[in-house]
């Protein structure tokens, strides 16, 4: 299913006529079964409500085991038939979450097995050839993945390199892949707190001074047999870059918009911007933490940034930041790695990140930032009770609704 020119509702009249859509990492499952199962119950409610006489896109997320099962070619034709005929199309996938990522402690287990790893190449490496069949004819696809890995993990010289040499096999691998097929696909790391690539500073500099230095460029030239250096720099920009997530940045206290302009002069891909909103705490005391409490759910990490002057302190996770708040640490604002619904606004001791993520949209209105833009609030089951869905193709459609409002599409 080719696009056609002039699509409405999902893929946006804005520059660079992006594609909206929300990740179905909201969904639980991780067997194939279960996630086709889950696609089959709420896709055709979401897109309903959001684009009824339209392609509905879809931010496919894939599993380890999930891929796994998705070998059997005849599992991606029953696959490719639903979305044909629901009137469903894929551009993007999350690739993130190699195992479970509901109903259990995730934590830090989520970054694993990380980028100095064959597992994360090879289950990476199988998602794309996932995505390359799913790709409309004439489309860009991407894929999000883990930040290189859990900060703590990556101590040592071979295990950056480890990164740098399994980034560049996949993005000859993705080079191949379109060289084969005629999809371009690009892969995204997604800085987040406490990872390898945690600010966007990070993620420059671990881009410009080790994945597109001159020897990573040779490696990826013989890779993907390309004989001219600057051709195989340019190609392999295209294939790597960084999946923006505006709640991550948030929690870091960065002005999103800001980033994304340092992106781009850095000259650094942005396939695909996740919109997402993060907990901030505009005065943080003793009722602030006992409310908090509500969103400590034991599943996720909830990492903390407390500013104070001008300074951060990171707190891996949210006990941790309540303890020195118990401690006497003072700060004059706290942010939270929890994702909460894109339209809470709450005026009292919790609020949102609404007002970077305001201004990202509305930098989205002016100038092409990102091909894909996905919604990604996934923590809908463990949320308080105040704020989970009773239906949650309804939230869904909300969020998307809200979102297309805020871009004026």
């Amino acid at each position: 299913m080719a696009a056609p020119a002039g699509w409405s509702l999902m893929r946006l009249s804005l520059p660079g006529t992006p594609h909206l859509t929300y990740c179905t990492n909201i969904h639980a499952g991780e067997a194939w079964e279960e996630i086709y199962a889950a696609l089959r119950r709420n896709l055709p409610a979401v897109k309903q409500q959001v684009s009824p006489d339209a392609p509905m896109g879809v931010g496919l997320r894939l599993s380890a085991a999930a891929v796994d099962d998705l070998a059997d070619p005849e599992r991606v034709r029953e696959l490719k038939a639903f979305l044909d005929a629901g009137g469903f199309y894929v551009f993007t996938v999350n690739a993130f979450p190699y195992g479970t990522f509901h109903a259990t402690r995730v934590k830090e287990q989520v970054y694993e097995p990380d980028w100095r790893t064959q597992e994360r190449l090879r289950f990476t490496d199988a998602a794309a050839y996932i995505l390359s069949v799913l790709l409309p004819d004439g489309m860009a696809g991407s894929i999000s993945t883990v930040p290189g890995g859990f900060k703590p993990a990556i101590a040592t010289e071979p295990d950056i390199a480890a990164i740098v040499d399994n980034l560049i096999a996949c993005a000859a691998q993705l080079y191949a892949l379109s060289e084969a097929s005629g999809k371009h696909i690009s892969l995204a790391l997604e800085p987040e707190p406490h990872c390898f690539l945690e600010t966007t500073d990070e993620a420059i500099a671990f881009f410009n001074g080790r994945v597109f230095a001159p020897d990573a460029v040779k490696a990826f030239a013989r890779g993907a047999n390309i004989d001219d250096p600057a051709v195989a720099e340019q190609r392999l920009r295209q294939h790597l870059g960084v999946c923006f997530d505006v709640c991550h940045a948030a929690v870091e206290f960065e002005d999103p918009v800001a980033s994304m302009a340092r992106l781009s002069e850095a000259g650094i891909a942005v396939p695909k911007i996740q919109l997402s909103a993060a907990l901030r705490v505009p005065a943080p005391d003793a009722e602030a933490a006992r409310l908090l409490l509500a969103f400590d759910d034991g599943v996720y990490l909830h990492q903390t940034v407390a500013q104070r002057d001008g300074e951060l302190t990171r707190y891996l996770d949210l006990p941790e930041a309540i303890a020195a708040l118990d401690g006497g640490a003072q700060a004059t604002e706290w942010r939270v790695h929890c994702h909460v619904p894109l339209f809470w606004q709450a005026p009292g001791v919790l609020q949102s990140t609404h007002a970077p993520l305001i201004d990202l949209l509305a930098a989205c209105r002016q100038s092409a930032l990102a091909p894909h833009l996905e919604v990604e609030t996934y923590t809908w089951d463990v949320l308080p009770a105040d704020l989970r869905a009773s239906d949650i193709s309804n939230d869904i459609a909300r969020e998307l609704q809200w979102v297309r409002s805020q871009l004026g599409a």
